[in-house]
């Protein structure tokens, strides 16, 4: 078998870790960085404890906290121009996956002078990049470990940059910073965590041990803690099995890509603003079904591992699908696409920008088509 698996070359995990980013800082020689989050985080005074840690060391910060969910490429671009003012020598992203994706893009394009147009792809960046640290703050996207920065364009679709110089430096684990959570979004981020791990498991091209391992680790951990975060926010060891379950699967879709839950996901996200794990939800049982065919035994798989409550039993990939349905409607996610305000009117355009996506469709187990997308869409309203 040959296979190529690549991460994120130094992670810090722990309570309590964001204590040594000065040091982490110096590592790779950062003395004056550009933090980027956005403003919900700010408010909730998580970056003034990292600037008092980076002060403490006589270390300057900037701080960029615009960042929109599903950031539009002006992000990127208002970033950079701050960037080169304050003559920053590295990238801080600390947030979600928006603003890790837009850190990630930042730290390109503040010393590479290249159309944003001729990046979008795959492998399509050259020379290098700005040190970048990456700290999340949500338990879901996994974004810190992959080399994957998505963006909404003008016209509401969604493109990803995929290149390995995208890899962050080092990625800082510190389950402090998922306590404040609200239980929508734990929620959320939990289910889009578990859906990278099913995705990268059962995906077609580039499905290897090394993912498989970790994808069935990352599920071990998200779907014992999922429902227990949810219902205890402030339960420690909880919160820390779900960052850690979430790099878990970042590292395992990075190098084993996702398919069609995301590729229908995207869209709604886009059109519609809606968060991006509760996007994957909306699509993911129909899409399981679809799939049942071809990866139905895959499924099986890994049942035991994302429902605890069918561990040591030989269920079916019906059973495992009621389990998944079973485990949003406990965790008070909407289920159907009209519950986001989604009508039959819509499928149409949200399955062309869907079969747009082919970057991840060529990932599914199964072939899909324009055809395949409505049905699925439909299924879900």
């Amino acid at each position: 078998m040959h296979l190529n698996f690549q991460t994120v070359p130094l992670i810090k995990s722990g309570y309590g870790v964001i204590s040594k980013l000065p040091n982490t800082c110096k590592k790779f020689n950062i003395k004056k960085p550009l933090i980027i989050t956005d403003k919900g985080i700010c408010e909730l005074g998580f970056v003034d404890k990292i600037e008092e840690y980076l002060k403490a060391e006589n270390l300057q910060s900037c701080i960029y906290k615009e960042v929109l969910a599903d950031p539009p490429e002006h992000n990127i671009f208002e970033a950079v121009s701050l960037f080169k003012s304050f003559e920053a020598d590295g990238v801080i992203g600390f947030g979600g996956g928006s603003s890790m994706d837009v850190a990630k893009a930042v730290s390109f394009f503040s010393i590479n002078d290249i159309p944003i147009e001729k990046c979008y792809g795959l492998d399509n960046l050259t020379n290098s990049r700005s040190p970048l640290i990456q700290i999340p703050t949500t338990a879901g996207t996994g974004s810190e470990v992959t080399p994957i920065a998505i963006f909404t364009l003008k016209n509401n679709q969604k493109m990803g940059i995929v290149d390995p110089l995208l890899y962050a430096d080092c990625a800082i684990l510190d389950a402090e910073f998922t306590l404040e959570l609200p239980k929508n979004i734990t929620a959320y981020s939990g289910i889009d965590a578990m859906v990278h791990a099913i995705e990268a498991y059962t995906t077609k091209l580039k499905k290897n041990p090394i993912s498989d391992a970790l994808a069935k680790k990352a599920l071990f951990l998200l779907g014992g803690n999922i429902k227990k975060v949810v219902d205890e926010p402030l339960n420690k060891k909880a919160r820390e099995n779900m960052l850690l379950g979430s790099m878990l699967a970042g590292m395992a879709f990075a190098n084993a890509p996702c398919a069609a839950v995301h590729a229908l996901a995207y869209p709604i996200g886009a059109k519609f603003h809606v968060p991006h794990g509760l996007s994957n939800s909306l699509v993911l049982l129909e899409v399981l079904k679809f799939n049942s065919k071809i990866a139905g035994k895959m499924y099986c798989e890994i049942a035991n591992d994302c429902l605890p409550n069918l561990r040591k039993k030989n269920i079916t990939v019906d059973e495992f699908i009621s389990g998944i349905e079973e485990l949003i409607v406990e965790l008070n996610i909407p289920r159907r696409l009209n519950q986001v305000g989604i009508s039959h009117n819509d499928i149409p355009v949200l399955a062309e920008d869907a079969l747009k996506q082919q970057r991840l469709l060529i990932n599914n187990p199964r072939e899909v088509n324009l055809k395949d997308v409505i049905s699925i869409y439909e299924a879900s309203l």
